[in-house]
């Protein structure tokens, strides 16, 4: 069974940066796309970056020119860099393999919580 694990959240001032990892057991991270998502409390789960196995990458509205989303092979993780944070980046972040199974049965980590003081 696929298991993420998202790690690097953590409290950080607006303007601020925050680095996130996310790794998996039974994924190889550079054959899928893989995203990065966030949710608050009472909202969906919204996009908020995409890399593909082709290390294409597609950003959400809110973090372009902010967010930098990365895989790296060796270390087996997809990572999110984090910059010029706003108190409306405070959320639960989660990342999978959309379009996957896993993803289609709705197979998704702990998250990490990152929460941006104004």
């Amino acid at each position: 069974q696929v298991q993420f694990v998202e790690s690097g959240g953590g409290l950080v001032q607006s303007g601020g940066s925050l680095r996130l990892s996310c790794a998996a057991s039974g994924v190889i991270f550079s054959l899928y796309t893989t995203a990065w998502y966030r949710q608050t409390a009472g909202n969906q789960r919204e996009t908020v970056a995409v890399i593909s196995n082709g290390d294409n990458t597609n950003y959400a509205d809110f973090v372009k020119g902010r967010f930098t989303i990365s895989r790296d092979d060796s270390k087996h993780t997809v990572n999110l860099q984090m910059n010029s944070m706003k108190p409306k980046d405070t959320a639960v972040y989660y990342c999978n393999n959309p379009g996957t199974p896993w993803f289609s049965k709705n197979y998704w980590g702990q998250g990490t919580q990152v929460t941006v003081s104004s």
